[in-house]
């Protein structure tokens, strides 16, 4: 195959998507922002129980951009892979589509 690294495993799998974390990791840096957004979310929640609301606005502010940032991330790339996946099962017209897990 051509153009981008194939990261669905077509040789050991049934299931298209089972390891495409393992095999793809390009989704890393998203879900560690996403943790990273939710410590933050955690000490806004003590900001504000603390009786610091400047401080826990701006770190929920922070949390809230950190998990839309993660989320989109994750969203674009998996995209990405379903689209190689199609270029993938286009080149091999023989063999059954599976239905995707995810």
């Amino acid at each position: 195959m051509h153009g981008p690294k194939d990261p669905v495993d077509h040789a050991r799998t049934t299931r298209p998507h089972a390891g495409e974390s393992m095999k793809d990791n390009v989704i890393m840096p998203a879900v560690v922002l996403i943790l990273v957004a939710l410590v933050l979310f955690v000490g806004c929640l003590a900001a504000f129980a603390s009786g610091h609301p400047d401080v826990g606005l701006t770190v929920g502010t922070l949390s809230a951009a950190g998990f839309v940032i993660g989320l989109t991330w994750l969203a674009l790339e998996h995209m990405r892979v379903r689209r190689i996946e199609d270029r993938w099962y286009t080149d091999h017209p023989g063999v059954m589509r599976q239905r995707p897990s995810s």
